[in-house]
């Protein structure tokens, strides 16, 4: 297997504190540092969220401006992915920072249950928030929690509410959501196939302990890969990760064990359909 993988690092997320962890970057100066040693290790993509200074969920397009300008001067090339998730946010704030612009962004297309509440991406929502990604040429994720989500993005992008062939990530392992089930998966995989051809490039994700089994189910199996601290805080059960790095460099171990190489952003960027360096 020759293609290459693309890795994606989320380094932050909106649950994670230091009191977990304290190599859980909070701070915007912390997140521009972790995501360069993100980088260096192998990851071509930044999924990033931002945090108030008590460290709870923000959605101030003014943090997540000054990351992007960070990024994109210690990580010249690298993919920066801004979050539109629920927990920093609500209604159309989840969206205040895409007229930055930034190359990608994550979409949730319909909602489903999380661990303590209900994850709500009303179809309203949906629509405005792809709608806004449209007009400013950003490439969405479709974080797929649910197989339904990936019948939706396909409806979306047949009627023109997306402009390229989505990017869909299986999102498994979230209590009372998708369980990390090997036949789903497969499934998966399968219905991206069938829905939008059988080069289109996916991605996946697992919660935990299971950020180490997605990663090798989707290595294995030609996908792409995301790994960093806002899914998973741990190396093994006794374990803290000591940063995001160490969580790429298993995924790139995991690329050398099934003989792909890892991508560059270059490749990466050819292969998602992403708009060229300025």
């Amino acid at each position: 297997m020759t293609t290459p993988c693309i890795i994606c690092v989320a380094i932050t997320g909106s649950l994670p504190t230091k009191a977990d962890n304290p190599a859980v970057p909070t701070s915007v100066a912390e997140q521009i540092e972790s995501t360069h040693e993100a980088f260096e290790a192998g990851a071509t993509i930044m999924h990033a969220h931002v945090r108030n200074d008590d460290e709870t969920p923000s959605s101030d397009p003014e943090k997540f401006a000054l990351l992007k300008e960070g990024v994109e001067k210690h990580c010249a090339g690298m993919i920066v992915q801004l979050s539109t998730g629920g927990r920093s946010g609500a209604g159309q704030t989840r969206g205040g920072m895409l007229p930055l612009r930034p190359d990608m962004a994550s979409l949730s297309v319909g909602s489903n249950n999380f661990p303590t509440r209900v994850y709500e991406n009303p179809p309203d929502l949906v629509a405005w928030l792809a709608s806004e990604m449209k007009t400013y040429d950003i490439k969405p994720e479709i974080e797929a929690f649910d197989l339904s989500h990936i019948f939706r993005a396909a409806a979306m992008y047949e009627a023109g509410e997306i402009a390229a062939t989505p990017y869909v990530q299986f999102v498994m392992g979230v209590k009372n959501a998708m369980p990390v089930d090997r036949e789903v998966f497969d499934f998966y995989i399968h219905t991206v196939k069938r829905l939008f051809g059988e080069d289109t490039p996916w991605c996946a994700a697992g919660i935990g302990p299971n950020q180490i089994v997605l990663n090798e189910w989707a290595i294995s199996s030609g996908g792409h890969a995301r790994t960093g601290l806002e899914d998973n805080i741990r190396l093994d059960r006794n374990t803290l990760a000591p940063s995001n790095a160490a969580l790429v460099k298993r995924a790139v171990e995991l690329c050398d064990k099934y003989e792909r190489p890892v991508a560059t952003w270059q490749q990466a960027r050819e292969m998602l359909g992403l708009r060229e360096v300025a």
